[in-house]
């Protein structure tokens, strides 16, 4: 990948692991729908794709997991 010296954080994020809402489910055991209502109430940053499809990062639902209790699979 290029780096973009204009904009650093263009990189960082393009790195950065981006998981789809089943995922984050199966991690939370939790149906994807709840996951979209999560990202609609503002509990979990969602991205969405070109195509609009919600995509969210790893980290933070990683740390999402570790506040909760829960331990990832």
């Amino acid at each position: 990948m290029t780096e973009n010296p204009q904009n650093p954080t263009q990189q960082d994020s393009a790195d950065e692991s981006l998981l789809t809402p089943s995922e984050v489910a199966k991690l939370f055991r939790v149906d994807p729908k709840t996951v979209t209502r999560w990202a609609d109430a503002g509990k979990i940053s969602s991205i969405r794709t070109l195509g609009g499809h919600r995509r969210y990062r790893h980290s933070e639902v990683t740390r999402l997991l570790e506040q909760s209790g829960s331990s990832v699979r």
